[in-house]
């Protein structure tokens, strides 16, 4: 499970980019307490989808 700022870093985007893909459900996440997190797996997804979209 990555932390929002483990993501920013991954993807070299700022919070509210990292927020924002969140919101549109292009990234998953969840949500433990009051603490946002973000599977590995989804970024690996995101980053998948957005290279086949590019390509």
């Amino acid at each position: 499970m990555l932390t929002v700022p483990d993501v920013m870093e991954r993807l070299k985007v700022g919070r509210s980019t990292v927020y924002d893909l969140i919101r549109s459900r292009r990234l998953a996440s969840i949500t433990i307490g009051r603490c946002r997190r973000i599977p590995a797996r989804a970024v690996r997804e995101y980053i998948d989808n957005e290279m086949e979209s590019a390509a």
